[in-house]
């Protein structure tokens, strides 16, 4: 139990955990507005900005409010509790000399900032600030900085409150921008005049409490009152993070975060902040037919028509792939019409994983996304979380700085923004890894909570079975009634969805890998991708391919029968992470030209089929979702460890002979890894620094 202290704020006792700063406790105690600039609940405490500042009845002068706990107060002399003052003529007198000082050398360009209306700068000037000026000297100027395609940069307006340094350096893990100089002379900088490297560099136009780093993909394209604003999910891994999709006129303009403690904190990455450009490109907005080699345009009557007559054939000889940003809804709706056509050639999984055939905790990310901050010791196989799931990485990197949390890698190394012991490169050495007793193998066997994130790519081709099980026998010493050390780290926010609902083959039926190749020999003659693009399209040159999804990517080109859909920003949809946590998409703008949701195209494909889905409307489709697979039910949960103790993780996989060939990261452009990235500009753009960066480094 935490160490009560008592303390008076504003003429009212209270007892205040001795580790609050008064910051919090003020706030979260006494009810009082802190204003400030600097602090931030999620970084360190840097004190710099001053804004903050309180009154300690007996001390000298005001105290910033930010750096000083409830514990460091000392009682007054007669013994009764310090007495604290927020809103004393002391307090506003100081808070409008601070506000003064940081004005001095602002260019006061809110007309023309793009951060006006969202600018902290600007609310608390008009909040705690002086009503006019009495500097006349001349404004300071400073030069603007590179920052990279994502982040733009006006300098002048900056305050050194330092919270973007803070970040790329403690939750980034890149030491790409630090303060230089001192006084009147110091300034935010990169330090190699180079684009940042980070996958979350675009949080710090969020941090920013002034217009110095601003979007500049987003520069000048609205004010903030202009926009319709929608909470939804993010599609772009599978940690579904929590978002906010700003949009007007029918097109999205930005995304940004919104607070999820358990997901995402209040991070999100810069593919899932920047890649809104490619939601309005490359985009299909109209049935196709393709004719004498060349696609037409066709009304949905024709098309449907068409498509009815081709899934009409012998049901051994329909093969139907679900991508990975399917919503549930659709991959239910398609799974329902597989079934009343005996289709069992059927499958979620366009990477070729072995997944989904045991238990539900067999292919969960278990431990939970805010659970690693528990783990003493993590062993990372196949998988680079950086660019798989970078708000994972963010919290194995910060379990790390703790000191108390060691990590080791199997698989290919690479820059994972925190020190880890290399202790092997492929499938064979997690058998030599569970024998040893030296090294980070006796650290993690020693280990309280002990955890194995385990990439799902690691777990496809034909020896994915073998590493499943030998992982799973390294596990069972992890899994215990109150901790569950297991975990596969999914990289397609359709994946556990399709998982829980058994988007799987059935009875004699062909996985992805097997579809494709009976595509290849004339066994396979017509295959339905329901917006599936990550998979060889060279295999389905001699079969009838229908495509359902929204932009023009693989799956298209070699359609023969293209169905426009909705992208993830267009529809309501609900969408599982890799935690297993039930979490509702909503729709922020219209589809596209003639394009519909996707469950109401198989709806409508279904009454062609005369075989009529059972629900006229979304609610239906989720009623039937609901009654056939209960673990959607439950919304924003994680199961956990729930049940922890009764998984088995000895009977995950077969046994096999185990690869010595090196494991591969699956991600080697972490911009490019769907439809939607590959269409935007912006993506493309970064795609291109990165690589010349990596260039420059080979070089070196």
């Amino acid at each position: 139990m935490s160490d009560l202290r008592k303390i008076n704020i504003d003429g009212t006792e209270y007892e205040v955990p001795g580790e609050y700063t008064l910051m919090q406790a003020c706030e979260e105690y006494g009810g009082a507005e802190i204003p400030r600039f600097c602090y931030h609940e999620r970084l360190s405490v840097a004190g710099n900005c001053r804004m903050c500042l309180v009154e300690w009845e007996g001390a000298p002068k005001p105290q910033a409010s930010c750096a000083l706990q409830v514990k460091d107060l000392r009682p007054n002399r007669d013994g009764t509790p310090a007495n604290i003052r927020t809103n004393s003529e002391v307090v506003k007198k100081a808070r409008e000399g601070v506000m003064e000082f940081l004005l001095i050398n602002h260019p006061l360009d809110c007309p023309i900032c793009d951060q006006g209306g969202e600018c902290d700068l600007q609310d608390q000037a008009m909040a705690y600030g002086r009503d006019s000026s009495r500097f006349e000297e001349n404004k300071r100027a400073v030069d603007d900085k590179f920052m990279g395609p994502l982040v733009n940069t006006i300098m002048t307006r900056c305050i050194q409150c330092t919270r973007c340094v803070r970040f790329v350096t403690e939750v980034g893990g890149v030491q790409e921008i630090g303060m230089a100089s001192r006084g009147e002379d110091a300034e935010i900088t990169t330090y190699l005049e180079q684009s940042l490297t980070s996958e979350l560099s675009g949080n710090v136009i969020d941090l920013c409490p002034v217009g110095a780093l601003t979007s500049k993909p987003y520069a000048f394209n609205a004010r903030p009152w202009e926009l319709d604003k929608i909470e939804s999910v993010d599609v772009m891994d599978a940690v579904g993070s929590n978002i906010r999709v700003d949009s007007r006129g029918g097109a999205v303009l930005r995304i940004l975060p919104v607070v999820n403690d358990d997901v995402n904190e209040e991070w999100i990455s810069d593919k899932t902040r920047f890649v809104w450009d490619g939601l309005g490109r490359q985009r299909l907005d109209k049935p196709y037919i393709r004719e004498n080699g060349k696609l037409r345009a066709a009304g949905w009557d024709e098309t449907l028509a068409l498509v009815a007559e081709k899934m009409s054939g012998a049901p051994e000889k329909i093969g139907v792939i679900a991508g990975d940003l399917c919503d549930a809804e659709s991959m239910k709706a398609m799974k329902d019409l597989a079934e009343t056509l005996e289709i069992k050639n059927i499958d979620c999984r366009q990477d070729g994983s072995i997944l989904g055939t045991g238990a539900r905790q067999e292919y969960l990310f278990n431990t939970t996304i805010a659970g690693v901050e528990k783990a003493d010791a993590i062993l990372l196989i196949g998988t680079n979380p950086r660019h798989e799931a970078p708000l994972v990485n963010t919290r194995i990197r910060k379990a790390w700085l703790t000191g108390n949390t060691e990590v080791g890698v199997i698989g290919e190394a690479a820059d994972l923004t925190y020190e880890f012991e290399h202790v092997g490169s492929s499938a064979a050495d997690v058998a030599k890894f569970a024998k040893s007793r030296s090294g980070f193998a006796k650290t993690f066997k020693a280990a309280k909570n002990p955890v194995v994130i385990v990439g799902a790519a690691a777990l496809c081709g034909k020896d994915g079975a073998a590493l499943l099980n030998a992982v799973g026998a390294m596990s069972s010493k992890i899994v215990r009634d109150d901790w569950n050390g297991f975990n596969v780290l999914h990289t397609a926010a359709s994946r556990v969805a399709g998982l829980d609902m058994g988007f799987v083959p059935g009875e004699n039926g062909k996985s992805t890998d097997a579809i494709l190749d009976g595509a290849a020999s004339g066994e396979i003659e017509t295959v339905y991708l329901m917006g599936a693009d990550e998979l060889d399209t060279s295999k389905l040159k001699d079969a009838f391919v229908i495509y359902q999804g929204h932009h023009g990517d693989a799956g298209a080109h070699v359609a023969d029968i293209i169905l426009p859909g909705a992208a993830y920003t267009e529809k309501d949809g609900i969408y599982v992470n890799m935690e297993g946590r039930v979490q509702l998409g909503s729709r922020a703008i219209a589809p596209k030209g003639d394009a519909k949701e996707d469950w109401a195209i198989l709806r409508a494909l279904s009454g062609h089929l005369n075989k009529v889905l059972p629900y006229d409307n979304i609610h239906a489709l989720r009623e039937k979702l609901f009654a056939d697979h209960p673990t959607f039910i439950s919304l924003d949960v994680a199961p956990g460890a729930t049940d922890a103790g009764a998984f088995d993780t000895s009977k995950l996989g077969v046994k096999g002979e185990l690869s010595s060939e090196a494991l591969k990261n699956p991600i080697s452009d972490f911009y490019m890894t769907n439809p939607i990235a590959r269409a935007s500009n912006v993506m493309a753009e970064c795609s291109a620094v990165i690589a010349d960066e990596d260039i420059k480094v080979a070089a070196e």
